[in-house]
């Protein structure tokens, strides 16, 4: 070899060399922990797809998020399942609907946490889409009024972030008024600005059940096949008011994630959903991947695509390994 050539090899000899010149860090900091809640109390209940995750009520919820803090995870996020469901998903926006108890119990016992609810009606519907039906479609705009209802109700019950997941035009805009005239114009709004109709979401529905009764969501979802689109949902929804922008799911979008870092420069997250949770559980189970390794690659991968926030099922697992200095080596 060339005499005085460059090796890039002297900085991966030492373990603590490769550290020093380490490009993307990995830290508990930057995880939001999604958790279901259901009625009733002592439940904690495994969900078969998703090994490791269970729907709690609300006192199973409140040790779950006092783990969490403990841990030194900054934040959950919600998702309720209610006794009972309506084609208006009237429980969604209730004052004593399932969020809204949970969120008042946590922030009165952990209130530290940061509680971060999800603004949809796919839960709470009887026929499990998004929004309004009317004449077996979707309706956008009836759609927003309920959206915004079910955000204020949210922010009543003491949630610190909203996060609407609906793929509604204008949800954003009509959301910001309607915090803004209930008096909660300091609650920030992180939009699901890039959701893609992906079939990795197979396995939080079954958590939710929140299945579609007829059709699938193609009419308001992302196409997988569109990176520009996304930049355009995620400028619309910027300017509507969002004050970070979401893009669901993170690995088979890890180039979205890293031109909307590129491109926009605004706090981003990126939603490493239950299918790619369920992928590596499953691989982990079966023998055939190092789990642990797997899941720090994966988490670490979604940061270095410029992802500032990673919303992952593994947060606490993650968490445990990174206490113990088991990050990248």
């Amino acid at each position: 070899m060339a005499h005085g050539m460059f090796r890039p090899r002297r900085l991966r000899e030492k373990a603590l060399v490769r550290k020093l010149v380490r490009e993307t860090a990995l830290s508990v900091d930057d995880f939001i922990y999604p958790l279901f809640v259901v009625p009733g109390r002592g439940v904690r209940e495994p969900i078969a797809p998703m090994p490791g995750q269970h729907r709690f009520s609300v006192d199973e919820l409140v040790k779950e998020c006092k783990d969490a803090a403990g841990m030194g995870i900054p934040a959950v996020l919600l998702f309720g399942i209610p006794s009972e469901k309506d084609p208006r998903g009237s429980e969604a926006y209730a004052d004593d609907g399932i969020v809204q108890q949970a969120v008042r119990a946590v922030k009165d016992t952990v209130p530290d946490l940061l509680v971060v609810t999800d603004v949809c009606l796919c839960e709470y519907t009887s026929h499990g889409h998004c929004g309004v039906v009317e004449d077996g479609a979707v309706r956008n705009d009836p759609t927003l009024e309920l959206l915004a209802r079910t955000a204020v109700s949210h922010a009543e019950a003491g949630a610190d972030l909203v996060a609407p997941s609906d793929m509604m035009d204008g949800r954003v805009g009509v959301i910001r008024e309607a915090l803004d005239d209930a008096s909660f114009a300091e609650t920030p709004i992180m939009a699901y600005s890039a959701k893609y109709a992906s079939c990795f979401f197979e396995p939080f529905r079954a958590a939710a059940e929140s299945t579609p009764q007829f059709g699938d969501r193609r009419s308001y979802q992302m196409d997988p096949a569109n990176a520009q689109e996304a930049m355009r949902e995620i400028a619309l929804d910027l300017d509507e008011g969002a004050d970070i922008v979401m893009v669901k799911p993170a690995l088979p979008y890890l180039d979205v994630v890293s031109r909307a870092k590129l491109e926009f420069g605004v706090p981003l997250a990126a939603y490493s959903v239950s299918g790619e949770y369920a992928m590596i559980r499953a691989a982990g189970q079966l023998g055939w991947l190092d789990e642990e390794r797997a899941m720090l690659e994966a988490l670490t991968s979604i940061r270095r695509a410029g992802a500032d926030i990673v919303i992952t099922y593994f947060a606490r697992q993650a968490a445990r390994l990174l206490e113990r200095g088991l990050g990248a080596r």
